[in-house]
C-alpha cells in the first residue's frame, strides 16, 4: 500500500512556468505538485520532508509500489513524478511508460541507486525527463523537480557521454531537418523549454511544439532528450549547456 498525504493543494496552471515560478516564496496556487514513488521508506520520507520545506513545491503523495504509483498519478495528476527504478512489483520504467500514456504532460524523473546504461536508455525511451542517481544531494533533487517542471532535460555529463558512446550505429537520421528545426534543436540542447524557445524566437508556442514533434520524428527519437542525444552523436549540433549536475 502506498502512503498518501492528505490536504493536496489545487493543481497549478501548467501553461508556462518561468524561472520566477521556482522561487521559494511562490504563491500556493503555483506550487509544483510532486508524487514520490519509492519503496525505501527512509529515503522517501527524507525526500518528502526536504521537498515540503520549499514553498513552491507540494508533495501530493508518497507511494511504495509501481501499481499504486500509477494509480495515484492517474488520480492526482501531479506535475512531476520522482520514480524509483526498482520497486517491489515491477520497475519504474514500465510505471513511467504507463503514466506517460495517460498523462503526457506530467514530467517523470527516474531515480536509481547506480549508473546503469540500460536503465538510462529505457527511461529516455519511456519519455522520462531525466535520470538521476540517489547519490545526488537532496538539495539537487529539489532543483531537479523545478527544472523538470520547466521542461528541462536532466542528465549528468558523464551519463550523457555514456549514452552517446553506447548508442547503436544506424543510418543518418535528421538529414532533412529545416534550418528552423535545427535552431529549435539547438535551443532544446541548451535546456530551454518550449515556452522559452517561443519567446526567444518570437513565435507561437503551438508552432514550437510542431517543430519539436517534427524534430523528434526526423531523428527517430522517442523524446526531446533522446532527440538531443542523437543530434549530438551525429554532429548535427554542438555540445549543449543543458547539464545541471
Amino acid at each position: 500500500m502506498g502512503r498518501r498525504i492528505s490536504g493536496m493543494p489545487a493543481r497549478p496552471d501548467a501553461s508556462g512556468a518561468s524561472e520566477a515560478d521556482a522561487l521559494s516564496n511562490a504563491p500556493a496556487d503555483r506550487q509544483i505538485r510532486v508524487l514520490i514513488v519509492e519503496d525505501h521508506r527512509m529515503f522517501s520520507e527524507a525526500l518528502r520532508a526536504a521537498l515540503d520545506t520549499s514553498d513552491d513545491i507540494a508533495v501530493t503523495a508518497a507511494m511504495d509500489t509501481a501499481t499504486s504509483g500509477v494509480e495515484e498519478a492517474k488520480r492526482s495528476r501531479p506535475d512531476v513524478v520522482l520514480m524509483d527504478y526498482r520497486l517491489p512489483d515491477g520497475d519504474g520504467v514500465d510505471a513511467a511508460r504507463r503514466i506517460k500514456q495517460v498523462l503526457p504532460d506530467t514530467k517523470i524523473v527516474m531515480l536509481s541507486g547506480t549508473l546503469d546504461d540500460t536503465v538510462l536508455r529505457e527511461a529516455i525511451q519511456a519519455g522520462c525527463s531525466g535520470y538521476l542517481t540517489k547519490g545526488h544531494a537532496i538539495e539537487e533533487l529539489i532543483l531537479a523537480v523545478r527544472a523538470a517542471h520547466r521542461g528541462e532535460a536532466l542528465i549528468s555529463p558523464q551519463m550523457l557521454s555514456r549514452l552517446l558512446d553506447r548508442a547503436s550505429d544506424r543510418t543518418r537520421p535528421g538529414a532533412d531537418l529545416t534550418s528552423r528545426e535545427t535552431e529549435v534543436l539547438r535551443l532544446l540542447a541548451d535546456g530551454l523549454s518550449n515556452q522559452a524557445i517561443a519567446e526567444r524566437l518570437g513565435i507561437r508556442l503551438a508552432t514550437v511544439r510542431n517543430h519539436v514533434q517534427s524534430v523528434i520524428e526526423k531523428l527517430e527519437a522517442h523524446s526531446k532528450l533522446e532527440a538531443v542525444a542523437t543530434a549530438l552523436r551525429l554532429g548535427l549540433i554542438q555540445s549543449p549547456n543543458m547539464h545541471r549536475f
